[in-house]
């Protein structure tokens, strides 16, 4: 039988603590938004079409990045037990620097069209949380204006090949010149992807006012604004050579890029090296025999050859073929802190987050990529905590099992024999 009684007036006080409502739209926002998927929710509401589907979206099927994101769910972590790891050290030394996390921002075009902070947030939340920044060739911030942004921080400059070499050894020096440590210089480009959304949005640079953007922008009068009243939008970096967007678009594709190009670059580059778009062993072997400093593999973010290789899967097999001492990072379909833990233990010195971080910059402008930093720093935190490791030096593939969903047929037929 339960026994019942009148409710104690004192006790119901106790219970009735109201929370101070936040008045700060944006704050409360963010501060109610606790996964990167919460940040990509709000900034799919608050941004137009167009510029949304141009940074969540991929090449053709968008099987690339669909892939590379399971890829990432598709993992078992083995934790060890009786193993005290009440505070975790998440820094990391990553080509030649410190790192506070072991992730840093990656290179995005267009950048101040999700928002119209851009680059300028991205640089400044990096600085803030002692992490490396990437600039792009196609930014829309100049890297004198990133430097700016980020004056004592890492800055990175990616650096597409042009037609016209000069603009890009102008770039590289620019960047030098710049104090910019690393230079990321990207090979998977020689043609653009097929981007689906962007041609059935009929998406354009600087995006064009049709009756569809009018209908659309309805809801979203705040980004049309921050648009309209602020500095045009332009690749900042090549603002000077001249040429319409779409000129210099097809001018940053080029089929012709080698070893040859590579070599010239190193002789103009003083710092850091490395190659990013790298999506085989033999490859990877090749530039570490080559004397670069390091490797990022990458497809881009799913959004050039649709179908290729899954970076994280191709990872182990890197990581074996060129040894502990070369620099292996990794990027494409990070979405969360356990995902980049899981990296690091099957071996990446580093990871970069593009997507996640446009998220949170669509969300909520510079405070919005802070919150990506910090929602992604409690993640690892929390994961490396739970697997009873107190550093990242002691994550090992042991840790991680790769749950196997895509298999090659040749693989599977030769494991079907020795049973």
């Amino acid at each position: 039988m339960v026994q019942r009684q009148f409710p104690n007036p004192v006790e119901l006080l106790e219970l009735m603590k109201f929370k101070k409502p936040e008045l700060d739209g944006r704050k409360r926002r963010l501060e109610g938004a606790l996964t990167i998927d919460d940040l990509r929710l709000i900034a799919k509401r608050r941004t137009p079409k167009a510029a949304f589907d141009y940074t969540d979206g991929a090449a053709e099927g968008e099987l690339s990045l669909t892939r590379a994101r399971q890829a990432f769910q598709d993992v078992e972590f083995h934790p060890g037990i009786l193993r005290p790891a009440p505070t975790v050290d998440t820094s990391v030394e990553i080509l030649g620097g410190p790192s506070a996390l072991p992730f840093g921002i990656a290179p995005t075009g267009f950048t101040r069209l999700m928002q119209t902070e851009g680059e300028t947030a991205g640089a400044g939340a990096a600085a803030a949380a002692g992490i490396p920044f990437t600039l792009s060739t196609l930014g829309t911030t100049s890297i004198e204006g990133v430097k700016a942004a980020n004056p004592h921080g890492r800055n990175w400059f990616q650096l597409y090949v042009m037609r016209d070499r000069e603009i890009s050894y102008e770039l590289t020096r620019r960047a030098a010149a710049s104090g910019f440590d690393t230079l990321q210089f990207t090979v998977d480009t020689p043609v653009a992807g097929a981007r689906l959304r962007d041609k059935r949005n009929g998406f354009s640079i600087p995006p064009q006012l049709t009756l569809g953007t009018i209908i659309n922008a309805i809801p979203r009068p705040w980004w049309w604004y921050d648009f309209l009243t602020t500095p045009k939008l332009e690749f900042a970096s090549l603002s000077t050579t001249g040429g319409t967007v779409g000129e210099l678009l097809d001018a940053a594709m080029d089929p012709t890029i080698s070893y040859d190009d590579l070599a010239v670059i190193r002789d103009i580059w003083p710092g850091k090296i490395v190659i990013k778009g790298v999506q085989n062993v033999e490859d990877s072997v090749r530039l570490r025999d080559a004397g670069v400093d390091g490797i990022v593999l990458s497809n881009h973010g799913g959004r050039q050859l649709d179908r290729a290789p899954i970076p994280f899967h191709l990872l182990p097999e890197v990581r074996k073929a060129v040894g502990d001492d070369f620099t292996v990072m990794i990027d494409t379909g990070i979405m969360n802190g356990a995902d980049i833990v899981a990296a690091v233990a099957l071996g990446a010195d580093f990871t970069l987050i593009g997507r996640a971080y446009l998220y949170g910059l669509m969300a909520g402008g510079r405070q919005g990529v802070d919150r990506t930093i910090a929602i992604l720093r409690t993640e690892i935190e929390r994961t490396m905590r739970l697997l009873g490791v107190a550093s990242l030096a002691e994550l090992e593939p042991a840790h991680v099992t790769q749950l196997t969903r895509l298999v090659p047929v040749a693989r599977a037929a030769a494991e079907a024999r020795v049973r």
